[in-house]
């Protein structure tokens, strides 16, 4: 009798924690397509400290306050040391980048010492890496800072994260620029620096690691859900592969070659997401982009 009572009581638990799941649209990997393996290929140095974006033809890269275009063989093309002539709001920060039909689009605002104000997605062409338009922030949603955006053009919404506070993403529409909700993260990745729309899923990079106490950082994913409102995230990868730890930045899926670009920098401390003085044994901050080949699977 007791052994029958305690079958029953894992049951009617199995059950109740079912039950509780419903309004998450399921368990955390529910209906979760085949994760992906990432293989170390090469890494190459750049200008920019901020983001990463590929249109399988170069690979755009941006600074805090700065863009620049490189051939797929690391050569520098072309750059604006100006992005915020045009802009309708103060700025002096981009985050990380996403490009898509042509255009780049760039999280931007003004950011210091943790703060951020006039938070808007500015976008460029992607031939000149000049301002055309810009996408308005809805203070209303509950965002106060954008650290990255992501071009998710199966879903025609432009993603963007908060590094201050990371509990959501915000969604905009692609095609009207209008505010259309957020999606709860479930458990929240910390200090998120990038995002990208790939097979269903929102991958963000979060600077998540003390440096100080040489600990990397990380990759997690999320399915890119419309309609409820909260998922749950998985960890996809721990970047032992990096020269030295530092601060992860942004990252995109170079769908032609198979790859993940991941931008990450290392020699100065950073304090409040601001750069403040250097590691010992560096006279410069060092910006890469680490490349991995892709291999489906669990």
């Amino acid at each position: 009798m007791v052994l029958r009572g305690l079958v029953m009581l894992v049951l009617a638990a199995g059950a109740l924690a079912a039950a509780c799941r419903v309004p998450y649209g399921g368990s955390p990997d529910a209906g979760a397509t085949p994760g992906e393996r990432y293989q170390f290929r090469r890494v190459f140095e750049v200008a920019g400290r901020q983001g990463i974006a590929t249109d399988g033809e170069r690979y755009y890269v941006s600074d805090s306050a700065a863009l620049y275009a490189y051939s797929r063989d690391g050569e520098l093309l072309k750059s604006n040391p100006s992005p915020f002539e045009g802009l309708e709001k103060p700025a002096n920060h981009i985050g990380d980048i996403s490009v898509h039909g042509g255009e780049l689009y760039a999280g931007v605002e003004r950011f210091v010492d943790g703060h951020a104000t006039d938070i808007q997605v500015a976008v460029y062409g992607a031939a000149t890496l000049r301002y055309r338009r810009s996408i308005q922030w809805k203070p209303a949603s509950g965002q106060v800072e954008v650290s990255a955006v992501a071009v998710d053009a199966e879903r025609g919404v432009v993603w963007m994260t908060d590094w201050v506070n990371g509990a959501y993403v915000y969604r905009y529409d692609l095609g009207t620029g209008k505010y259309a909700g957020k999606l709860h993260l479930r458990p929240v990745p910390q200090w998120q620096q990038g995002i990208a729309a790939f097979h269903g899923r929102l991958y963000i990079t979060a600077d998540d690691g003390d440096a100080d106490a040489g600990e990397a950082d990380n990759l997690w994913s999320v399915p890119a859900k419309m309609k409820a409102s909260a998922a749950f995230v998985r960890h996809e990868k721990l970047f032992t592969e990096f020269r030295r730890v530092g601060e992860i930045e942004g990252l995109d899926f170079d769908r032609a070659a198979g790859e993940l670009l991941v931008l990450a920098n290392r020699g100065k401390r950073i304090i409040l997401g601001m750069p403040r003085g250097l590691y010992p044994g560096y006279d410069r901050e060092i910006h890469e982009v680490y490349v991995f080949g892709l291999t489906r699977g669990r």
